[in-house]
């Protein structure tokens, strides 16, 4: 290759590189697979090596990770999270061994799985959690130790008492296959877009700003580096065994999630057994790791600009199959999201029979260039969700007409809009389309909205071709002799049990209400910001654009998304029918009324165990005399109210910021006058 071409073929390479690792690290919403990713960083490694004079310091095989993403604090890794260099040859994982026993001869290695989920690094000073971090761009990564505090498999405080006084313990946030399932079918029950992999999620979900919210997802941890001054041993495997006994989820040996070897043979037999087990697991990995254990001898191979010379990844090919395309259906939502789905010959894939596979939106059509009957490529997206990733052209009928994305709503038949910014198109048909129709009310009754019990989506479904409700305040005009009107089936007790679950519902909070709604981009912790912000639905409703902006957890999309709602007359009267029907329309601080603004501009952080207060009732206290509540402390803190058993290590964090703290008795003042 010419100077000229390689010039050119660097710029680019490094524009496409970038524009990934963006999307990938800052936006946790990759468009590539990892083995593309890899082999394009590759391509430019290659080209930088033939021609170093036009490599760049800036250049995208330079970075360890990606940008620093506002919203949390900066924090300087004290240890480097670099990289690992990986491969998917097993001829390179040999070299690598030749490598290090031609520096240091013959040695022992670590192997272990390499989950696929988020890096964090936990410093624990005196046995107890002080800090979260994130990985970032390997030198400074972001403070989320208010969201990790929430993840269970993450010890607070250590067991045992040989642990080194100061250390950071390495290791991988992930979700299980179980509660990513179970997370994607609430979604689907609420007529949300499913999330496309357990790795973006988690990510996305460490970066979520209420911690109560990442609390609910069930996120885990595997612990897999140890990092100190005064390390327990100069192994890497008894260090790991030892941070399992002071309270680590850690690779577990019995189950052969981590092994030793002396030579590449006990390797490749590692690499063998997880490449055929590796779908029985009860989370995702993606490859696994070999590591030399000595840590003296990791010591003198050390490490390159961006990763250690002692370790390298091997990584397991995506699993992918051949199968015919049948046809592609259009799916509508709640929210009038049309979502394309195709239709496969039924295929075995990673463990599962595969019929059906997302194909997300109008792009990604029209990215594969799908025509009826195609032989088509499907993988795994994380080895959960089927998608369509190719095409085999080669097999395709000379005749056969192209897949496109319908102008107008299949079900109803209404013209589809695409608003700007957004990669779904939609209905805007809201009250005459029978899919949203019902996939919102199925919303509104669902469990984590009014939770109405005997109410599931099938009765839904039934009720309304029956003509009994068009929309969610016609379910309160239900009767027990309307109900039995159908029939097929239906018994006095059943409907008893309905009509008394409606009942139930008028005593669920207003928070509960919003989110029932459905409202476009209000979920549960946003509908309970706005409720406590507004205070009641007549103030939500009259409220202007900027006051909602105003609101925690409000921007502009959402503000935007919540004026649109209340401006439809058909959802105003809507709402008008709940409340005369007896459902709740303010919050229980509005009913209550404010108390005072004594601790007006006053920001607090809570820690301990009080006399006269529950942990939730004495924050409620803060927020009712003007306070605001806040998960850790910072320069921006006025006190740190401390009850019984608040940990030395928030004591002294506090006395290092200057933060004044006080006890339960001088809050009373406080507030009392």
């Amino acid at each position: 290759m010419e100077r000229n071409e390689a010039a050119r073929r660097i710029a680019e390479l490094s524009r496409e590189l970038e524009t990934h690792n963006h999307r990938y690290y800052v936006l946790a919403a990759p468009v590539i697979s990892d083995r593309e990713f890899d082999e394009l960083l590759k391509e430019l490694e290659r080209l930088e090596r033939a021609f170093p004079d036009l490599a760049s310091p800036n250049s995208p095989t330079q970075r360890v990770g990606g940008d620093i993403t506002k919203g949390f604090p900066s924090v300087q890794h004290r240890y480097p999270m670099l990289s690992l260099g990986n491969t998917y040859s097993r001829e390179e994982v040999a070299d690598f061994v030749a490598r290090v026993e031609k520096a240091v001869g013959p040695t022992r290695y670590s192997m272990e799985l390499k989950y696929d989920g988020v890096a964090i690094s936990l410093a624990y000073e005196g046995g107890e959690l002080v800090r979260g971090v994130t990985r970032g761009d390997g030198e400074k990564g972001e403070d989320i130790t208010a969201n990790v505090r929430t993840i269970r498999s993450i010890p607070l405080r250590l067991q045992g008492d040989d642990w080194p006084a100061s250390f950071e313990a390495r290791g991988e946030v992930i979700f299980t296959k179980a509660r990513f399932d179970a997370l994607n079918a609430m979604r689907e029950q609420e007529g949300e877009e499913l999330y496309a992999n357990p790795r973006n999620t988690a990510a996305g979900t460490l970066k979520q700003q209420d911690p109560k919210e990442v609390a609910k997802r069930g996120l885990t941890s595997f612990i897999y580096s140890l990092q100190s001054e005064s390390l327990p041993t100069r192994s890497h495997f008894d260090n790991i065994m030892r941070c399992h006994a002071w309270g680590f989820n850690t690779p577990d040996p019995k189950r052969r999630f981590i092994e030793r070897a002396t030579d590449v043979e006990g390797i490749m037999a590692f690499i063998d057994h997880w490449e055929k087990h590796r779908h029985e697991l009860e989370m995702i990995i993606d490859g696994i790791v070999v590591k030399v254990d000595n840590i003296d001898v990791q010591e003198e191979l050390g490490l390159t600009a961006k990763s250690p010379r002692w370790a390298m990844a091997y990584k397991y090919a995506a699993e992918q199959a051949l199968t015919r395309l049948l046809g592609v259906s259009f799916q509508v939502g709640r929210t009038g999201a049309v979502t394309p789905v195709a239709e496969l010959d039924p295929v075995l894939l990673a463990g599962t029979t595969v019929k059906r596979a997302s194909l997300f939106n109008a792009d990604q059509l029209e990215r594969l260039d799908l025509h009826e009957g195609d032989l088509v490529r499907v993988e795994k997206a994380g080895e959960i969700i089927p998608q369509v990733v190719g095409v085999e052209l080669a097999q395709r009928a000379p005749q056969a007409m192209r897949v496109r994305f319908p102008h107008a709503c299949p079900e109803c038949g209404t013209a589809l809009i695409r608003l700007e910014g957004e990669a779904q198109h939609y209905c805007p048909n809201e009250h005459g389309c029978p899919p949203q129709i019902t996939r919102r009310i199925e919303h509104f009754v669902s469990r984590r909205a009014l939770d109405i019990d005997g109410l599931g989506g099938e009765t839904v479904e039934e009720f309304h071709r029956a003509g009994l409700i068009q929309d969610v305040a016609d379910l309160y005009e239900l009767t027990e002799p309307r109900i039995l009107s159908l029939g097929k089936g239906w018994k006095e007790k059943s409907a008893q049990k309905i009509l008394a679950g409606l009942e139930a519902s008028k005593q669920v909070p207003f928070e509960r209400v919003l989110f029932a709604l459905g409202i476009r981009h209000v979920g549960e912790t946003v509908a309970k910001k706005v409720a406590k912000g507004a205070g009641t639905m007549d103030r939500l409703m009259g409220m202007s654009q900027e006051e909602l902006v105003a609101l925690e957890e409000v921007g502009q999309v959402i503000a935007e998304s919540i004026r649109d709602f209340l401006a439809v007359e058909g959802n105003r009267r809507i709402i008008e029918r709940l409340k005369q029907h007896g459902l709740r329309m303010e919050s229980d601080r509005a009913a209550q009324g404010p108390v005072g603004d004594r601790l007006q501009g006053l920001a607090f952080v809570v820690s301990g165990v009080f006399r006269n207060f529950s942990r939730d009732g004495i924050k409620e206290a803060i927020e009712r005399n003007g306070g605001k509540v806040s998960g850790s402390i910072s320069s921006k803190t006025s006190y740190v109210l401390a009850g019984a058993d608040m940990g030395p290590a928030k004591r002294q964090k506090a006395e290092d910021l200057k933060v004044p703290v006080i006890d339960e008795d001088e809050f009373m003042r406080m507030i009392e006058g």
